[in-house]
């Protein structure tokens, strides 16, 4: 997935708003390392009860799993930061709320924290819609704040992107 370089975050925001009110759904985040910053990107936006349903801050691993049904052993054999736990935490997401759209973050934003096979910076992601899951790994360079504020703009991008190829696809 390509970072849309000419539009801002809330400009991406946007896009994805319109989409979604376009096909009436409703969009829940499930965030680990941005925090809730991408429920505020979305939140930022007027209008955003509309489109926007619900968005679960799951920063510890017990939360991933009271919050989104993660299963520990999940978290145990891969990690927090890992594809499998990003695939169910978007499923999650899903599974506990109202939305037909699901996006997932966790990742590690530092200073601290990294380890060889995941160093800083590396950030795993995972969308759910109703054509299926889809998920994606990231390595932002820069301090906690970049890798973060990188984290949402990818991930609202990498949705943009997913629902603008169903839209291609069912012909609609």
């Amino acid at each position: 997935m390509l970072l849309n370089k000419e539009h801002t975050t809330s400009q991406i925001c946007g896009l994805v708003a319109n989409l979604l009110i376009k096909k009436r759904w409703m969009l829940a985040t499930a965030e680990s390392c941005t925090g809730g910053l991408m429920a505020a990107a979305c939140t930022d936006l007027a209008g955003s009860s509309v489109w926007f349903e619900r968005g679960f801050v799951s920063y510890a691993n017990a939360a991933k799993t009271e919050l989104l049904g993660v299963a520990p052993t999940l978290i145990e054999a891969h990690g927090a930061v890992s594809e499998p736990v990003a695939r169910a935490m978007a499923s999650g997401a899903l599974a506990h709320s109202h939305a037909q759209v699901a996006l997932a973050v966790t990742g590690v934003a530092g200073p601290a924290g990294g380890s060889p096979g995941k160093p800083v910076g590396t950030v795993w992601f995972a969308w759910a819609t109703p054509s299926g899951l889809s998920s994606a790994v990231q390595h932002f360079a820069g301090d906690r704040a970049a890798v973060r504020q990188a984290s949402v703009r990818y991930a609202l991008d990498g949705l943009l992107q997913i629902i603008n190829r169903e839209e291609t696809s069912c012909g609609s």
